[in-house]
């Protein structure tokens, strides 16, 4: 008959345990608290650290390990026991195990280990902190931690960059209101507020050397000469070129943040990035928190990303579904007709969710053959679907008579 030991890892050691909660064999950690942290971290990332190892050779040494069949609760390592030739199953919290943990005060002190329970209770606090502390770590150095934050910082910049548009529209329009009108991207205008400030010096070379049309400089001109604005001091002016020249270092700096986030998706993420590019993956990191996160979440979930609000109306209400996310910014799917995006938006989901897991636990490249076969999808619905669905007509609901 098969016998079942179940293996226990504590903050003291590993202990190995029969189904009658006796104690078969235990494999104490040193008393340094590096040393017990870096077993502890191992175990927590599902590896089988040096207690473990030593355990199952102790026991493997005393018994024959053919009839015996070893527990533990976490799958990893029991892979890692089943690839050493042993038999292994995986149970979440057995009893043999609990009792063990509860007891790990009680037994500290009869094997000698600390005096009593408060001199155990201290050491399991500094062993906790350190523990804390090493995770926190670790996980600070994550790089896609970083272009998750330079993802967040373009949005604030976004949204600054705005607020200050429109602020220095109202502003210039003081002077120069006809200006509104004609140039309406927000960096050409406050490029004109900034580099040449009074209407009375608009030229037309002046414009061209700022990147504006023949045409259009030629109309500005013009409008500068018919000009109902206010006149404005110099004093004025010189505040309106500042708060312009601000709006343009922030574009600058808008244009670095997306160089470096282009770098550091490549080196964390290539295979997403090569899916999505640099922008629109780091905002799929920054809305699940990391790159493992969004390796762990199932294709499903990464389609809807960034339309919770609207899910859970739908969940609420019973109203349909969102059909995509922020991946709504994939060019494929926004130039889509209505009735084809919805498609398009479940195969590019599927295919961010194999690039993320790769990216995340091989680091392979396999980012082109992806979006080939992405590509390869969207034509295939374009050929199959070229037409919107036939809306069903509901059977006429009878009136009731009128008595």
């Amino acid at each position: 008959m098969t016998k079942k030991l179940y293996l226990a890892d504590t903050c003291i050691g590993v202990f190995a345990v029969d189904e009658n909660g006796n104690i078969v064999e235990k494999v104490m950690y040193p008393k340094d608290i590096g040393k017990v942290v870096e077993e502890l971290v191992a175990v927590s990332e599902g590896k089988m650290n040096n207690a473990f190892s030593q355990i199952i050779e102790s026991i493997r040494s005393r018994e024959d390990l053919g009839d015996i069949t070893l527990i533990v609760e976490d799958p990893d390592i029991a892979r890692e026991i089943i690839q050493k030739g042993l038999k292994c199953d995986v149970a979440i919290a057995p009893e043999a195990i609990i009792n063990i943990r509860k007891n790990v005060s009680k037994l500290s002190v009869e094997l000698g280990l600390f005096p009593d329970d408060k001199v155990f209770k201290e050491y399991l606090h500094e062993v906790s902190l350190e523990l804390t502390r090493r995770k926190l770590r670790r996980y600070a150095q994550k790089r896609d931690l970083l272009a998750v934050q330079a993802i967040r910082a373009i949005d604030d910049i976004d949204k600054t960059l705005n607020l200050f548009a429109v602020r220095l529209r109202e502003w210039y329009s003081v002077h120069f209101p006809e200006l509104d009108d004609i140039s309406r991207e927000h960096e050409e205008y406050v490029k004109i507020a900034a580099e040449i400030g009074f209407r009375e010096q608009m030229e037309v070379n002046k414009l061209i050397k700022l990147g504006i049309s023949e045409g259009k400089a030629k109309r500005i001109v013009e409008a500068a000469q018919k000009s109902i604005g206010a006149e404005l001091s110099e004093i004025d002016m010189n505040i309106i070129k500042v708060f312009a020249n601000i709006w343009l270092e922030l574009y600058e700096l808008r244009e670095r943040l997306t160089e470096y986030i282009s770098q550091v998706m490549k080196e964390v993420a290539p295979n997403v990035t090569a899916l999505v590019g640099p922008l629109l993956g780091a905002r799929l990191l920054s809305l699940v928190g990391s790159l493992e996160e969004l390796a762990r979440v199932p294709a499903s979930t990464v389609q809807v990303l960034g339309a919770e609000k609207a899910l859970f109306r739908a969940l609420r209400t019973g109203g349909k579904p969102p059909k995509h996310g922020v991946i709504f910014q994939y060019p494929e799917i926004r130039k889509a007709p209505k009735w084809q995006r919805g498609k398009i938006s479940r195969a590019l989901a599927t295919k961010l969710s194999i690039a993320a897991r790769i990216d995340f636990f091989t680091g392979r490249y396999i980012g082109d053959e992806l979006r080939s076969k992405l590509y390869e999808r969207i034509d295939e619905i374009k050929q199959l679907y070229p037409k919107p669905p036939k809306k069903e007509s509901k059977p006429p609901t009878e009136r009731r008579k009128r008595r």
